[in-house]
């Protein structure tokens, strides 16, 4: 049975600044102490300048503010370079001239928000002012997601680096993140080289140098490596033009730090483990059923260890004890009672004695891979985090919603976002390992 609910033409709706009339529109301030109009502004301006610092992935993009009334797609612009004109010109005659190419771009406004509830009880006995402490916490949360936002789009980017691998016989060259292990550090040389890159493709630089976006496992790692090659933030000239977050320069690239910065690591196997030991691995399975796909595949391994159904669809390494070398596959079909995964391809190892699955999703083994995003400048856009609109700080006072006794308090934000990559070419990802590779636990 349903369970519709209508409204008078007279009843009374609670809003962000009082009881609004759905019949007239005519809004009344709440009885028992609405916000004024000063502290809606200082609440909302303490959330963005709170969140600021968490903005990272944000600071160099090209800014655009939310159209007022213009749907939920943003446009973005940007000038397509222009040809080298090798034409000599002609004595008293015009040229022809050219035209600027506008390259237009478009990505999807969604909304994102939070909030916490917080007691009659709690707001008169607590010490501190609980308003403002929620406001510190969902300030966090708000930038931390809206960076993480941006951070998603730019990873998206088709242009990638593998840092080699150390071995006891010097560096060997990697091709995909699945080879990457505490040896495969970011040094100098992968600085230099991403730089090199863009210089190559004519991206623009920001104030002069290519931006860096690392995260502090792999800066700890680089500056050990760099010695006195690494300038620090404490010898600019211009002390007054530092970067949020910045840490120094290298090779013509600002590196600004940000535990934000993307880390690759994939979830456990199993509930009891992280890894899956291996049975047998065979290429002719038709008798066993292939759950959840429909499709009979020939190529599946047994495990010794059970495994629950989301492991369907995962990317997996199987690491061959006789190949010495780890093999990635995606997991097409699974049948949870016998413990058999079947896999997109055959992987051909003579022998499974002592083989075993590992997460698939980042380095070697299951290790942590980490992502350092190199750019030039307008390499990408966003909403601009200051615009009108974008990003609001509620706070609804007790009385509001279904809330008879006045009990129940509330602060809130609420803010729109979207990204987009601008010019591909001027963002290069750099995957490496790190010296704490083997302490992740979790990707962000």
């Amino acid at each position: 049975m349903e369970n519709n609910v209508t409204f008078g033409a007279n009843t009374a709706i609670h809003g962000t600044e009082g009881m609004v009339n759905a019949s007239t529109g005519i809004t009344t301030s709440y009885d028992n102490g609405g916000l004024s109009a000063e502290m809606k502004t200082f609440y909302d301006k303490t959330l963005i300048e709170l969140a600021k610092p968490n903005l990272v992935h944000t600071q160099f993009a090209q800014k655009r503010p939310i159209p007022p009334h213009g749907g939920k797609t943003i446009e973005f612009r940007r000038m397509k370079p222009l040809a080298k004109n090798l034409n000599t010109i002609t004595e008293g005659i015009t040229p022809a001239g050219t035209k600027m190419t506008v390259v237009p771009l478009t990505a999807t406004l969604n909304q994102y928000g939070d909030y916490i509830e917080q007691t009659d009880l709690i707001e008169t006995t607590a010490i501190d002012n609980t308003v403002l402490e929620a406001t510190k916490l969902l300030a966090d949360q708000a930038g931390r997601t809206i960076d993480t936002i941006v951070r998603d789009v730019l990873q998206t980017g088709t242009n990638v680096n593998y840092c080699p691998k150390k071995t006891p016989n010097g560096y060997v060259t990697t091709t995909s993140r699945s080879q990457l292990d505490c040896g495969s550090k970011l040094r100098v040389v992968d600085v230099f080289k991403a730089a090199a890159q863009l210089k190559a493709v004519n991206a623009p630089t920001i104030d002069g140098k290519y931006v860096a976006i690392i995260h502090p496992h792999v800066a700890f790692d680089l500056m050990q490596e760099s010695g006195d090659a690494w300038v620090d933030i404490k010898k600019y000239a211009e002390p007054d033009k530092i970067l949020n977050g910045e840490l120094g320069t290298l090779g013509g690239v600002r590196f600004v730090e940000s535990s934000e910065a993307k880390i690759y690591y994939g979830r456990d196997l199993s509930k009891s483990s992280r890894s899956l030991d291996v049975d047998y691995y065979t290429v002719s399975a038709e008798s066993e059923n292939v759950e959840a796909t429909g499709v009979q595949t020939s190529y599946a391994i047994r495990t010794l260890n059970s495994f629950s159904s989301d492991i369907l669809g995962r990317n997996i390494l199987y690491f061959s004890t006789i190949l010495d070398t780890t093999i990635p596959v995606k997991v097409v079909g699974i049948n949870v009672d016998e413990k058999m995964l079947f896999i997109d391809k055959d992987i051909e190892v003579s022998s499974d004695n002592g083989d075993t699955l590992y997460p698939g999703e980042g380095g070697n083994m299951g290790l942590a891979a980490y992502s350092t995003i190199f750019l030039g400048a307008d390499a990408y856009g966003v909403i601009d985090i200051n615009g009108s609109g974008t990003i609001e700080h509620i706070v609804k006072q007790r009385g509001y919603g279904n809330d008879p006794l006045n009990q129940r308090s509330s602060i809130g934000w609420k803010a729109f976002m979207c990204a987009a990559i601008l010019a591909d070419d001027y963002i290069l990802r750099v995957e490496s390992g790190s010296s704490f590779s083997n302490d992740i636990t979790e990707a962000n």
